[in-house]
């Protein structure tokens, strides 16, 4: 695959296609089957770089995976065989390479362990705060050394050794947080518990169940007993809506256009993006196909004239990676968009907010920046434009699409190999479009 998208406005996004595995749920797959007891059935596996990173994690800490759906290197559907929790030392440093959520979650798994370990990653992943998994681990009795040039970031020197259950208020709503310290959890004695400010995903939760995990929810407050064993499972894994997001915006944003995306994850954590849309004047149907561990179904948009919203500050945690194809919406929509309370932009794969601000600015879109998000008033439409991902996959993508709707010119957005991180069929789905 060529480094760029080059994007021509298409006057319709109408068709059907099927986005790839869930992100978050893969990461958390490769990391629980390879602590169960046995084997696990693991299908739809996202075969993305930063799932294939931890799941090679996963191999270097002793466990073995066989592929029964593509290849070793992207699997899709593959029998993973635990190790019961008896991970073995690796032999060098564990790369994450853009994955924060990998290297979030396996400092929870390393921290328990009898060796020590390192985690490393890019140049994006090692100017990422991990302070925050740092200091309720270090509570725990691990002894995790950050050695990054930025203070706080990786690499990470990980110390293992036998944990002790804690109490532990989150300062701020983070599923990797929450999901580093459950896992550490399941390796210490007595209850773990974790207070969240605001309700984020649960996937963690929702499989543990699945691997016979007891952790019981109250609220906000999640409460797990150490020392289980997990249980082997067999998984499907639904696609990820935050990818399917790009397509529920263009299509949404185009009228006229009908699209149907198949097997989407419809968890509650996950969908503030349809909600919004929803609000936004989106037509969007659903046609639920399972309501078991992990909904998921069907989704069928109709395009239509949208009017701009103001996100909530407790849709926030939700709709963190959505916020940059939800620009894209609040632009073409009527009335303005406003998104505040969303600080934490700034310090993921790129500072969201920046970029997103940069690259509207560059495709004629007018914007107005704060520390904590951006308002856009609407009505405006796109100009194409060269644009850079700036090694940012959810940029990149939110801007093709940005390209696909634009009124007039061509669009390019440059540096676009970060994609593989996160969808790595997006440009395929994106050139079905161009013909029509």
């Amino acid at each position: 695959m060529s480094d760029t998208f080059t994007i021509h406005p298409t006057r319709s996004v109408t068709g059907e296609l099927s986005v790839p595995g869930d992100k978050s749920i893969s990461h958390r797959a490769a990391i629980l089957s390879g602590l169960s007891d046995g084997d696990c059935r693991v299908e739809n596996f996202l075969s993305s770089e930063d799932c294939v990173n931890t799941l090679k994690a996963m191999a270097n800490l002793g466990v073995s995976y066989t592929v029964t759906r593509g290849t070793q290197d992207a699997p899709i559907d593959m029998v993973i065989s635990g190790k019961g929790g008896a991970l073995q030392a690796p032999g060098a440093p564990l790369d994450c390479g853009n994955s924060g959520t990998g290297m979030r979650l396996l400092a929870g798994v390393l921290a328990a362990q009898a060796f020590d370990s390192e985690l490393i990653g890019d140049d994006s992943l090692s100017s990422r705060p991990m302070g925050r998994i740092m200091t309720p681990l270090e509570a725990m009795g691990a002894k995790i050394d950050a050695r990054g040039e930025t203070p706080g970031c990786a690499p990470l020197h990980v110390t293992g050794g036998q944990l002790k259950a804690i109490e532990y208020t989150l300062p701020m709503a983070s599923a990797q947080v929450k999901s580093a310290v459950l896992l550490a959890g399941l390796f210490a004695p007595g209850k773990t518990t974790v207070h969240q400010p605001a309700t984020t995903r649960d996937h963690t939760e929702r499989l543990f169940t699945a691997y016979g995990i007891e952790c019981v929810t109250q609220g906000n407050t999640i409460t797990l007993e150490g020392l289980q064993t997990v249980k082997a499972t067999d998984l499907v894994v639904p696609g990820d809506i935050s990818s399917a997001a790009f397509w529920i915006v263009a299509a949404a944003c185009s009228p006229g256009s009908i699209l149907k995306i198949h097997n989407v994850g419809l968890n509650p954590t996950r969908t503030a993006i349809i909600d919004v849309m929803e609000r936004m004047g989106a037509r969007i149907e659903r046609e639920l196909l399972a309501n078991e561990g992990e909904p998921r179904g069907n989704l069928i948009i109709h395009g239509g004239p949208l009017v701009g919203t103001e996100v909530l500050p407790e849709e926030v945690p939700n709709l963190i990676d959505e916020v940059p194809i939800l620009a894209i919406a609040g632009a073409l929509a009527s009335g303005r968009t406003l998104i505040r309370n969303a600080k934490e932009l700034r310090v993921k794969e790129t500072d969201r907010i920046d970029t997103v601000v940069k690259n509207l600015r560059a495709m004629g879109i007018e914007v107005e920046e704060f520390e904590d998000g951006l308002e856009i008033p609407g009505g405006q439409h796109f100009t194409g434009a060269t644009v850079s991902s700036y090694g940012d996959h959810r940029i990149a993508m939110a801007f093709a699409i940005a390209g696909l709707l634009a009124q007039e010119g061509v669009t390019t957005v440059e540096n676009v190999a970060c994609v593989n991180t996160s969808y790595p069929t997006f440009h395929e789905h994106l050139t079905q479009f161009q013909s029509i």
